[in-house]
């Protein structure tokens, strides 16, 4: 599938700030199953931008703005081209207990993805929920689904009842977030249980064009999901805010150990402390020639997203 991306973030200032920086990460990676066609950052005020591949192999771009502006908007835009997985189904069949030897193997590049953050607590976090998951006798497949399946029943999508300071011990208590939340509950499982997985940025399709689904939840804005590594070295993608494996319709921009291994945009300024921000996303599905599909009732398959 061919999808074209837009995320755009603009800041007001109550008073000009006298100068900023900023990094962000929206640029979409090329992977097995994702290709980027054509891509484009645009800074306003206009000032030069860098950039460099991070730790965890993510595109990061970064400006400054050293005199005075009203205001500040980073739009990034990309054509993107999706494809299906490649067949897991042997990897998945592999049990737990057998798949955890063989990770012993190798630790050195999956080290990062078993460890606890600020974020992602391990062990005792989970002893109110009072459930043992990823039984030694079960396959991989089974207790991933399992688990995905177990956070999309149990936890409410509720956005606006916490953000990235929210403790995720106080997500499990009241069993409702959003995608970010959903994404590092199921981190801290599955690295308790000893398998190594990463957090996903990017963006998801809100509604297939071609079909009446309902539209997906977590597609007004970056969304957020987990890959678990799996024996044979693929990363396969699991969505618990739609209780669904990753696939063609998701678009990652970026991986880390965590939500603030991928922040799209994060940056300092000096200025007034008021500010007003707005963010827009849109993700809208292609045809070849580029131009925008549409559903049976003439309107796009987009999602818009927009925060003060």
């Amino acid at each position: 599938m061919r999808f074209r991306v837009t995320h755009r973030t603009e800041y007001a200032y109550r008073a000009p700030a006298s100068e900023s920086f900023a990094e962000v990460r929206v640029w979409p990676r090329d992977t097995r199953t994702q290709k980027v066609l054509q891509r484009k950052l645009t800074i306003e005020p206009r000032v030069p931008v860098d950039n460099y591949i991070d730790y965890f192999g993510n595109h990061v771009e970064f400006f400054s703005v050293p005199f005075r502006h009203p205001r500040l908007a980073v739009e990034a835009s990309a054509e993107v081209e999706t494809f299906p997985m490649p067949d897991v189904s042997e990897a998945l069949a592999v049990d737990v207990a057998e798949a955890r030897q063989l990770f012993q193997s190798q630790m050195h590049k999956l080290y990062d993805f078993l460890q606890p953050s600020d974020t992602v607590p391990l062990g005792e976090l989970l002893r109110p929920l009072k459930r043992r998951f990823f039984a030694p006798g079960s396959t991989l497949g089974e207790s991933l689904l399992e688990l995905n399946g177990w956070i999309y029943k149990e936890f409410a999508y509720r956005p606006g009842v916490t953000d990235i300071s929210t403790p995720l011990q106080k997500v499990v208590q009241q069993r409702n977030g959003v995608c970010q939340d959903f994404a590092h509950l199921m981190l801290s499982i599955v690295r308790t249980s000893g398998l190594p997985a990463r957090y996903v940025s990017g963006y998801i399709e809100p509604y297939d064009p071609e079909k009446t689904d309902p539209a997906l939840v977590g597609a007004a804005a970056s969304h957020a999901w987990v890959e678990v590594f799996l024996p044979g070295g693929e990363w396969y993608g699991l969505d618990p805010t739609n209780n669904q494996p990753a696939g063609v319709r998701h678009v990652v921009t970026a991986v880390g150990r965590d939500y603030h291994d991928v922040a799209p945009m994060r940056g300092t300024y000096k200025g007034a402390l008021d500010q007003r921000l707005q963010v827009i996303v849109s993700l809208q599905r292609t045809e070849p020639n580029g131009q925008v599909q549409s559903n049976g009732n003439g309107t796009h398959a987009q999602s818009q997203a927009q925060s003060q």
